[in-house]
């Protein structure tokens, strides 16, 4: 049975902001010293995506114990273009990490084929990351801690019964794991000003949010690996043509959808029966809100030359208009 959540990560309503170099370095003093005085000399498993929150994250914690974290990234289909690759060569080659790759591609796809539900998706992801880091520590000693990169909008929408997250609820009753969870009650913008007092680089802390699921929650309805696909390299375009436009530097947080259905199109003079996809690019602040970002039409007409010749299986690009509320961010 999982640890309800409701009744203690709850942020004071007199917590300060953190938005100064001078907050950011307390906030790191304060859980550097939570941090030794909770794991003591045993040591940490961390579920390192290479995202903003598990990064930062992973340098509090090598701040706090150095060699006794022990960080795992696994690859479970549903990560954008190219970045399993990138968090090696980031947090292994360049950081000095110790980490553990882990390819569950496979794993995850076949447990998630025919599952329409995106509450049952982000559940059947969230425990089957569960199960890996478990068979992963199994294999280590000395693990009794799983750190993870929480936030206060994941609380936040789970108690409100908007969403569940991956990692929301703490770990089953039988998992003899201990959650450290350091920026569990910081909001986007404060886990990013930390990761600049900790040093890590503007690539790795201003990079846009991605969540937990990962292109999972955006191939909406059942996931199959062509349109997963599809998704997968229509988000490379998209941010190859955000970064050449200087986009990526403006807006928030950006991405494609297809979701599983089809219209009729024309593709070599013959009748393509294909899926939409769907941009969407919006700025926050602290992922409670969010505005739509206005693109310039030019950039709208060369992203669907681009994705409808390019991407196989899209004959439509769309544009959505909602801003949060009435739709949250991503669409699952």
């Amino acid at each position: 049975m999982a640890k309800d959540r409701r009744k203690y990560d709850i942020r004071p309503d007199d917590m300060q902001r953190i938005n100064t170099p001078a907050l950011a370095d307390k906030f790191i003093d304060e859980q550097v010293e939570a941090i030794r005085e909770q794991v003591g000399s045993d040591r940490v498993l961390l579920a390192l995506s290479g995202g903003v929150d598990s990064s930062v994250v992973a340098a509090l914690l090598i701040k706090a114990i150095g060699k006794q974290l022990v960080s795992v990234h696994v690859n479970n289909g549903l990560l954008r273009k190219g970045e399993p690759e990138q968090v090696i060569d980031v947090f292994r080659n360049k950081m000095d990490a110790d980490l553990i790759y882990v390819d569950a591609t496979d794993r995850f796809l076949d447990k998630l084929a025919g599952v329409e539900d995106p509450e049952k998706k982000r559940k059947f992801i969230g425990d089957e990351f569960i199960n890996i880091f478990a068979e992963e520590a199994k294999k280590l000693e000395g693990i009794k801690f799983l750190a993870q990169g929480t936030i206060y909008p994941d609380i936040l929408e789970s108690i409100k019964g908007i969403k569940s997250h991956h990692n929301d609820g703490g770990l089953p009753d039988d998992l003899k794991f201990e959650l450290v969870e350091p920026v569990k009650l910081l909001y986007k913008d404060e886990v990013r000003e930390v990761g600049r007092a900790l040093g890590l680089p503007s690539s790795m802390v201003d990079r846009q949010p991605f969540p937990g699921p990962g292109l999972g929650v955006r191939c909406i309805g059942a996931i199959t690996r062509d349109r997963l696909e599809a998704v997968r390299e229509s988000d490379a375009i998209l941010r190859e043509e955000f970064a050449l436009a200087g986009l990526d530097k403006k807006v928030w947080q950006y991405f494609t959808v297809v979701p599983d259905i089809k219209s009729t199109g024309i593709k070599n003079d013959k009748r393509a029966w294909e899926w939409p996809c769907i941009i969407r690019a919006v700025n926050s602040v602290d992922a409670m809100t969010a505005e739509i970002e206005e693109i310039p039409y030019s950039l709208l007409k060369k992203l669907c030359d681009r994705i409808t010749h390019e991407v196989p299986g899209i004959n439509r690009v769309l544009y959505d208009l909602s801003p949060k509320p009435t739709g949250t961010i991503e669409w699952e």
